[in-house]
């Protein structure tokens, strides 16, 4: 692989590298304002050449609230013996008491850079914090969106923005709490907000912006079927079964569980990718099987993550590669769990 040759400011050489076609050994690759500008395969190491060892393509973190990595540290400490994911929840909500869209651009640069830091190169994210500390509707609807979008380009990092749909403290249409006046939306202002978010990501390279029905307690039945047009060919993520207590809910409130009500009442495809999934039971995923990654039939669980529908286009919306089983770079290579770098819990 020795493409033509580009200008380059530095160079990074590596005994081996995984690249798009497969393994290569002594690999040389030049670098322009911090990317990727020539690749040369075969050649000794030079007396300018930085690097060594083993370079791997960067990885997507496909799921992430960076407003949250301000707030890490916070909820560490042990607390009451019944101490759980709600409690954590009520202290997230009074955190969003204060910060404004300025402070939410610098929490989300220090996010998206220490991502970067760790490997990431793409962030998938799950952009909820759309109101005011009051609760009102900034002038701007896409204001904080934008606002990610900055923080993207001044850490570099390829973006993936998913806006938020949440209206419901609850299954069943419940009216929302205080506590999540930041997130609110109606159906009108978040199809606003999703053409704001491709507005202020339409001069950044590889940018993709999609949809996100926070979760079937956030989204009621109908809200939840006039929002996939929104996202156009745009991916659609949907947080599910994150906690034993919302499956009891979801039984109570439909007779069946998330996923299963999910899976039987959406239009669930290549587009979908089903956050967290951490209580899902063999039958429900078995009870309608997804495409796997050859176009065959069969569900696909994944250990802590979350499992997606169709990895082959999910991964190409999102704009990653992994390499197959014999090292070789694919856009369908499958599915791998979301990694949550960002804050220190995650749903609200």
């Amino acid at each position: 692989m020795n493409p033509e040759p580009q200008p380059v400011d530095r160079t990074l050489w590596f005994e081996a590298a995984l690249l798009p076609d497969g393994w290569a050994r002594d690999v040389r690759i030049g670098l322009a304002d911090g990317r990727i500008a020539a690749v040369t395969t075969g050649v000794a190491r030079s007396a300018t050449d930085q690097g060594g060892g083993v370079a791997l393509p960067g990885v997507a973190n496909v799921h992430s609230h960076a407003f949250q990595r301000a707030m890490a540290g916070l909820t560490e400490a042990r607390g009451p013996s019944d101490d759980d994911f709600w409690t954590w929840r009520e202290l997230m909500y009074r955190f969003l008491d204060r910060g404004g869209p300025e402070e939410i651009e610098a929490i989300t640069t220090l996010a998206f850079a220490e991502m970067l830091e760790g490997g990431y190169t793409r962030v998938a994210e799950f952009h909820y914090l759309h109101n005011d500390p009051a609760g009102a509707a900034y002038a701007d609807r896409g204001e904080v969106a934008a606002r990610i979008a900055a923080a993207a380009r001044a850490a570099g990092i390829g973006l993936t923005l998913l806006p938020v749909f949440y209206a419901h403290a609850g299954f069943g249409g419940q009216p929302p709490s205080p506590g999540q006046r930041r997130f609110i939306n109606d159906l009108d202002g978040f199809a606003d907000l999703v053409e704001r978010c491709r507005h202020v990501t339409a001069d950044m390279a590889g940018a993709v912006v999609g949809i996100a029905p926070h979760s079937l307690r956030a989204v009621s039945a109908d809200e939840l079927a006039r929002l996939p047009p929104l996202a156009g060919g745009g991916p659609i993520h949907i947080h599910v079964a994150e906690q034993t207590r919302e499956v009891d809910d979801c039984l109570a409130w439909s007779g069946a569980r998330p996923v299963e009500w999910l899976l039987a009442n959406a239009p669930v495809d290549a587009r979908w990718c089903l956050i967290h999934s951490t209580h899902v039971i063999e039958a429900e995923w078995r009870r309608r099987p997804l495409p796997d990654h050859r176009g065959q039939s069969g569900g696909r669980r994944l250990p802590g993550g979350g499992f997606c529908a169709g990895g082959r286009t999910l991964r190409r919306r999102h704009g990653f590669q992994r390499p197959d089983r014999r090292g070789r770079g694919t856009p369908d290579a499958g599915i791998q769990p979301a990694a949550d770098t960002a804050g220190t819990g995650d749903d609200g």
